[in-house]
């Protein structure tokens, strides 16, 4: 079964950086798009970035300028950036990857098991 690894979340002051790492635990046929999710206490998850297989980006209009999203494809990484922190960034961070586990299985959507990130004001 493939399983999406987060790292990189903990507590940092306002204006400090993180980056998150989130990989899957083996090898796998193909990864499309990837994306990073986040959701705050008594909010929905939303949208922070994506990325596609060939490096195209999106953001959220909240974090562009502040974070940013790149992949490792031979690595089958995920990485998100953050940097000029505030403290309404803080919120469980989510990882997830649209992946073809083997040839001839469908393309499913798998998440990260989610890391927090507190930025203290």
């Amino acid at each position: 079964q493939v399983q999406l690894v987060e790292s990189g979340g903990g507590l940092v002051q306002a204006g400090g950086s993180l980056r998150l790492s989130c990989a899957a635990s083996q090898r796998v046929f193909s990864i499309n798009d990837m994306g990073w999710y986040r959701q705050a206490p008594g909010k929905q998850r939303e949208l922070v970035a994506t990325i596609t297989s060939g490096g195209s980006t999106n953001y959220a209009d909240s974090v562009k300028g502040r974070f940013t999203i790149s992949r490792d494809n031979a690595k089958n990484t995920v990485f998100l950036q953050m940097n000029s922190l505030k403290p309404e960034d803080t919120a469980v961070y989510y990882c997830n990857a649209n992946i073809k586990a083997r040839w001839g299985v469908r393309e499913y959507v798998y998440w990260g098991q989610g890391t927090q990130v507190t930025v203290s004001s």
